[in-house]
């Protein structure tokens, strides 16, 4: 039986939160603008706020990857393609925001979310239909190299609302149906979440007590939210994203002006 560390109605608190983390990542990303607050106003440590948060991520994104995959839902092959140019370019931007200064990155943020909203609002059919096979196979490859390296990037940079971006990224670049980019992105963020989550293990960090109930949670919260995908397709994802990018936007605003 495990010691818990924080109060009974911090713990509830956190397996509610798991569970709408999940349900929120697995439709449009960002479920970690709901976990991460709620892992916080815990009173855990920071080191195990973030080893916690990724363990409960990385189990409930399996069970939606696992979901889309089995509705035909995931392009593996350009999965492993944008995984790949994700973890190089994730590498690069890390050694970048090493010489950047906090506030200009969330000046950046600030810039960028508004025009991310435009385009998704503007681009009313974007995610309507799979037309990614127009795409050669060396053209998707390297489009999807692209995605992963700007994703990756972006995420070595900043963080918050990757796969989000990797759902936009799939259907305005590659041109995929909202469900199936949602599938692509789940595989793009499995693959970052585990190689993440070793680290975390090896050190030590992972409080056991609270990341095993919040997983179940999380992965329960990613399955419903996965079926309503599935079934719903691009009205709901298109939805959920924006209330994802509109969450974004209030949280980097509230940490430039604080």
């Amino acid at each position: 039986m495990f010691d818990l560390i924080i109060s009974g109605q911090s713990f509830i608190f956190l397996m509610i939160a798991s569970f709408l983390a999940g349900f929120l990542d697995s439709i449009a990303g960002g479920g970690g603008l709901i976990s991460l607050p709620a892992y916080m106003l815990s009173g855990l440590p920071m080191h195990m706020v973030y080893a916690c948060n990724k363990f409960a991520a990385a189990c409930g994104t399996t069970i939606a990857t696992l979901r889309y995959y089995r509705n035909k839902m995931v392009d593996i092959p350009v999965g492993l393609t944008a995984a790949a140019g994700a973890f190089l370019c994730s590498a690069i931007a890390a050694k970048i925001v090493l010489v950047l200064d906090d506030r200009t990155l969330k000046t950046m943020m600030l810039v960028i979310l508004p025009v991310v909203a435009i385009i998704t609002l503007v681009n009313k059919n974007m995610g309507n239909e799979n037309q990614s096979h127009t795409f050669t196979k060396g053209k998707k490859y390297a489009f999807a190299f692209l995605i992963g390296g700007m994703i990756g990037f972006y995420d070595g940079l900043f963080g918050p609302g990757t796969g989000t971006f990797a759902l936009i990224a799939f259907c305005l670049i590659l041109k995929y149906d909202m469900r199936t980019a949602t599938g692509n992105a789940k595989f793009l963020n499995l693959a970052s979440n585990y190689a993440s989550l070793v680290v975390f293990i090896l050190a030590g960090t992972v409080y056991w007590a609270v990341a095993i109930p919040a997983a179940a949670f999380n992965i329960c919260g990613n399955y419903l939210g996965a079926g309503v995908a599935i079934k719903k397709g691009a009205a709901v994802i298109r939805k959920m994203l924006m209330i994802v990018i509109v969450l974004l936007f209030i949280k980097v605003l509230s940490e430039f002006f604080m």
